[in-house]
């Protein structure tokens, strides 16, 4: 069984508790003793050595240890961006204005059925090895962009080649509900059938998603037809998420705890009973802080507000072609400190632990304990805390997926 360690770690930073209210626990001058792909034992850098001597080991140079990334919102299966809508967006249109006039998920949908399965799967590939340059070792990752059996399939399959084949865990969701596709605007019930009826069981049937995720909004899919699908989609053993809340107070977020939602996700318009019944039934809110930013929208998530009442809130990119593209959870983490108010502590937990929970992952990755999975990025700063103050850059030293180095010093590499 192969054991690796890693010694000289100026400090190993860590949440603690399975679910974290962003209490942090810091060690010094550490070394990680690594067996099997998991954490095996820390203690001090020359005890640890000293013990096992003849264990192969990687310096790290007196630099600073955190569990990787989890990113538990992205869109990262799509074919074009969406550039031209961003200069519309800066010109003074806004999302639904956009949406109406054939642009968004829709045109996204447009693109994605013209390419090929190889040319959606070369391209996602290149997008995902960016997740982990920004230490991102796992995500969820959302169909959404083929919204017809054969693409929501197709998007599904990419996903699914892609998690055998590079050094990221994703976990997949089917979201054929993300939109009403262009030939189903006039008869939205019929595609909510074709949903329910065709999608979910053939998504079910070839074990491609582990999550079905609806997105309840104004002018997409109403409440009740979200409720169908989520019930639907439990009864072929599809765990429900959902993008609630995010332009209007819609009632999504009491829907999520109505269905019994693993998390609600973007939650910009939530209402305070919709925080109440969530805090309730565990659903952990999934918040996304690039989106408002990138959306020029002046609201944010009420992250504050949930934390005072105890919930455990989690962050995400929210990648995808038109109202977040970036891979960057450091930059989620100064956008939530600046905008929101997290401090660093809760915003790592929140990047960390609480995102793990969010995907069903808990007990498994998120934090640097003995029989966790050796998920671990080795940063290049003194103290956790410049992760929000010093934004735009890339702190990243080494990057390690089951105890194995996939990025170092910033070049990505496959090492042996």
């Amino acid at each position: 069984m192969r054991e690796i360690i890693f010694y000289n770690i100026g400090k190993v930073i860590t949440p603690l508790g399975t679910l974290a209210y962003g209490e942090l626990h810091e060690s010094t001058d550490q070394a990680i003793r690594v067996v099997g792909g998991k954490i095996h034992s820390q203690g001090d850098s020359n005890h640890i050595l000293a013990e096992h001597p003849n264990v192969p080991g990687i310096d790290c140079e007196g630099k600073t240890m955190i569990p990787a990334f989890v990113d538990p919102h992205t869109h990262p299966v799509f074919w074009k961006t969406r550039q031209a809508e961003f200069k519309m967006r800066l010109q003074g249109k806004d999302y639904e204005e956009i949406a109406e006039a054939g642009g968004g998920i829709r045109n996204s949908v447009r693109a994605f059925r013209e390419a090929s399965y190889e040319q959606i799967l070369e391209i996602t590939r290149e997008r995902l090895e960016a997740f982990y340059h920004y230490g991102t070792l796992t995500l969820e990752a959302k169909s959404g962009y083929g919204l017809s059996l054969e693409d929501e399939i197709k998007a599904l399959e990419v996903i699914k080649v892609l998690s055998d084949e590079l050094p990221l865990t994703i976990v997949p969701t089917f979201l054929g509900a993300h939109e009403i596709p262009d030939e189903y605007r006039d008869k939205p019930d019929r595609y909510v059938d074709i949903v329910i009826n065709e999608m979910i069981p053939m998504v079910a049937e070839k074990k491609l998603a582990k999550f079905c995720d609806v997105f309840c909004e104004k002018n997409v899919f109403s409440v009740e037809q979200s409720e169908k699908i989520l019930n639907a989609a439990k009864e072929h053993g599809l765990r429900p998420k959902i993008h609630a809340d995010e332009l209007n107070p819609f009632g999504g977020a009491e829907l999520a705890a109505r269905v019994g939602a693993i998390s609600a996700d973007h939650l910009i318009e939530v209402s305070d009973k919709g925080i109440e019944d969530m805090q309730k039934s565990g659903v952990i809110p999934v918040l996304l802080p690039a989106t408002t930013f990138f959306l020029r929208k002046k609201k944010y998530a009420p992250a504050r507000k949930m934390i005072e009442r105890g919930m455990v809130v989690s962050l995400s990119t929210d990648c995808n072609p038109g109202s977040s593209f970036s891979e960057s959870l450091p930059m989620i983490i100064s956008l939530a400190a600046v905008q929101m108010k997290l401090t660093a502590a809760e915003a790592l937990s929140a990047v960390t632990v609480n995102a793990a929970v969010a995907i069903d992952r808990g007990g498994k990755i998120g934090q640097l304990v003995a029989g966790y999975q050796a998920d671990v990025v080795i940063w290049d700063m003194a103290d956790y805390r410049e992760l929000p103050y010093h934004y735009g850059v890339n702190l990243v030293s080494k990057v390690v997926k089951r105890g194995k180095p996939v990025v170092q010093r910033r070049i990505l590499g496959n090492v042996s």
